[in-house]
């Protein structure tokens, strides 16, 4: 996916993580049809959260 792993580049990638899920998560942040604007910013908090958790080498897999 790209994402670059200096710290002058960690705002990008999440960015660009949050860009690349954003249809499924305002799918997922639907409630009864509707909309929920908290349900989406907790979606996004637990999402960055996540990316922390992982290391991104300058090497491939």
């Amino acid at each position: 996916m790209g994402f670059q792993t200096h710290s002058s580049g960690e705002p990008e990638a999440i960015d660009k993580a949050l860009q690349h899920y954003s249809k499924r998560i305002r799918l997922a942040s639907l409630e009864n049809g509707h909309f929920n604007k908290d349900t989406e910013d907790n979606i996004k908090q637990r999402l960055i959260a996540a990316l922390f958790q992982f290391r991104f080498d300058e090497q491939e897999i």
